[in-house]
């Protein structure tokens, strides 16, 4: 069939992704279309290995576009200091912020990076654990597993602004725990144990703490082996 690209000839190859960088920078650069300058970005970070150039797509995108996905890795960009751009903590909350408020692909990661970024205090001077909770719980919200678990150790904690609550921490270890989180599970499991945030329940807490070992066991089992410097 004609136009049918014949992946195992070099040079069919080369000219069909010739074509689509020329297609998407058209989308972006002409027709001013915003899901074309995110295509044209991801096309010159991955194909094109230009990040200096991708870095300035994105930069376009996220601040005259407003486009979300554009903005979250812009945001990797600044955390990275990639793409010719100076690390900027700061420029990078800032990118996730309105990543997460505008919605979209990657809106829950963006709002469980404004948490931490948050959290850890580096990007505003000091930690918010007020502005921290209420992006945990968005992405939470948007099932985000660390966030549900950062969410109940930050309960567990207290912080300034936010009140130690023991039932709050249950609830969102549990949640966490749903999804397979291990450590949330071997918190909620010491919570039923010791009757923190809830009545004590040996029973519940024993299959807490049997789900976290079976979740131990299977990560042990099917993830690769993690050695720094390799």
């Amino acid at each position: 069939m004609a136009g049918l690209v014949d992946f195992q000839n070099e040079s069919e190859v080369k000219a069909y992704l010739d074509s689509l960088g020329i297609e998407y920078s058209y989308q972006c650069h002409k027709e001013r279309d915003a899901e074309g300058c995110q295509r044209l970005a991801d096309y010159l970070e991955g194909i094109k290995k230009n990040y200096d150039l991708a870095a300035q797509v994105l930069k376009k995108n996220c601040e005259e576009n407003h486009y979300g996905e554009s903005c979250f890795k812009l945001g990797a960009y600044y955390v990275g200091g990639k793409g010719g751009l100076q690390q900027n903590l700061k420029a990078a909350y800032d990118c996730f912020v309105k990543s997460c408020e505008k919605g979209g692909k990657k809106s829950v990661d963006a709002c469980h990076n404004v948490g931490l970024l948050a959290h850890d205090g580096r990007a505003l001077d000091k930690s918010d654990a007020v502005v921290a909770r209420d992006y945990y719980t968005k992405a939470c919200n948007g099932n985000f597993t660390a966030s549900c678990f950062n969410l109940s150790t930050l309960y567990i904690q207290g912080a300034p602004g936010v009140a130690k609550d023991m039932s709050q921490a249950l609830k969102y270890s549990l949640r966490a725990c749903d999804q397979g989180h291990i450590w949330a599970c071997a918190n909620a499991s010491r919570m039923y144990k010791l009757g923190e945030g809830t009545q004590t329940d040996n029973e519940k807490a024993e299959l807490l703490k049997n789900r976290a070992r079976d979740l131990h066991k299977e990560q042990k089992q099917y993830s690769p082996e993690f050695k720094l410097g390799v």
